[in-house]
């Protein structure tokens, strides 16, 4: 058995090769070799204690924690629960955090305490990079999962609503242009869809949609909204010379009650929506797939959310699925090399995969190739 004050030693002799680094580091090295052995030295010590630490404390978690996306969550919850059954490693845990949520428990450090993997219906920000070199989080992967599409639906017992992104934009944009044609903005008057546009139902504008932490709703506002906000031409010009302004006019929901913030849960809204036929709901294409007994979705300049149509871009509301990978974590928490073997496996995201049966869009043949090569080698991203 260890001696009680093993660890007391360990911290010591870890804080004496500190310090000891640190006064080397800061000898006066000079010239592009000294920069460089400095940047070597740092590299080195920083990734043997990563690998110490996990090392030590591997033992104290023996399944693969993952978080995001709650449209990513029903496929990696299926690929969980078939790797946990077919192999000797137990179950991932999968949790609905939202995309926004996943990349902030995602970055907060490397080691046993913190999670492994974050799905993801966006690319992960710039913002969320800082997060991440911050807390030491540097070695990620980045594996493109398949496609999705972003859906308006409503009730199965109400008509089918067929919408413009402009429609949409005008429905939801907290300002919108002055009808008088002047380069200004007024407060969204609207309170039907008819006074959006007379061919729509004279029915009050009600859409439930997900919350800012969501990458669904990064998605809609910048597919559907921004893609109505910039058929009106000043303010498609406003991206070339002021870009914030344009985001700020683009880009942000109503809050007078017209957009109602549901949650993560998309079993939530599609109750909400049986409640109100009235009401409109946004969420993933491949959750309207599990439930074409329950919503139907609207038709987007006049596209059909299908897998054609979303695979081949004709559906203007689609958007790319990831998941990211912490490299520090692979063959110290037990199972994670052999889950990114199963999702990238072609029974799991090919043409005839399971996962497309889940409403998933794959990915061209010659992109799973890549992306498999890419986890098979633990490639990290290139500009992180």
């Amino acid at each position: 058995m260890p001696h009680r004050h093993d660890s007391v030693r360990k911290r010591c002799r870890n804080s004496i090769l500190r310090q000891q680094l640190t006064h080397h580091y800061n000898q006066p090295l000079l010239g592009f070799e000294g920069k460089k052995l400095k940047k070597i030295i740092w590299r080195v010590f920083f990734t043997a204690t990563t690998v110490v630490a996990l090392g030590a404390q591997a033992s104290s978690r023996d399944s693969i924690s993952v978080v995001g996306s709650s449209t990513v969550f029903p496929f990696s919850k299926v690929v969980a629960e078939r790797f946990g059954r077919a192999t000797k490693f137990r179950t991932p845990t999968i949790e609905q955090t939202g995309t926004g949520g996943g990349f902030r428990e995602f970055c907060k450090g490397v080691g046993v305490d913190y999670v492994d993997i974050s799905n993801a219906s966006r690319k992960i920000k710039k913002s969320e990079k800082t997060l991440c070199k911050k807390n030491g989080v540097r070695e990620i992967i980045e594996v493109l999962i398949g496609y999705d599409g972003i859906v308006l639906a409503n009730s199965v017992n109400a008509p089918v609503f067929s919408l413009s992104r402009r429609d949409i934009f005008l429905a939801l944009a907290k300002e919108i242009p002055n009808p008088d044609g002047s380069n200004s903005l007024i407060p969204n008057p609207h309170k039907t869809w008819r006074e959006v546009n007379s061919a729509l139902p004279d029915t009050k504008i009600a859409v439930l949609g997900p919350p800012q932490t969501s990458g669904t709703r990064d998605a809609f506002v910048e597919l559907a909204m921004e893609g109505g906000c910039k058929k009106f031409a000043w303010i498609a010009e406003l991206k070339k010379t002021n870009k914030a302004h344009y985001k700020s006019i683009c880009h942000i929901i109503r809050d007078d009650g017209a957009f109602i913030e549901a949650g993560e849960n998309d079993n939530l809204i599609v109750q909400k929506l049986n409640a109100n036929p009235a009401a409109l709901g946004i969420f993933g294409f491949s959750f309207l797939d599990q439930n074409t007994d329950k919503v139907q979705a609207s038709l987007v300049d006049g596209q059909q959310p299908t897998f054609e149509s979303i695979a081949d871009g004709r559906y203007p509301v689609s958007r790319p699925l990831y998941f990211y990978v912490k490299k520090a974590h692979v063959g110290v928490i037990p199972g994670i090399a052999e889950y990114l073997a199963e999702f990238t496996s072609e029974k799991s995201w090919g043409e005839e995969g399971y996962l497309a049966d889940k409403g998933m869009i794959p990915l061209p043949k010659n992109k799973r190739a890549e992306m498999k090569a890419r986890v098979a080698g633990l490639v990290e991203m290139n500009d992180f």
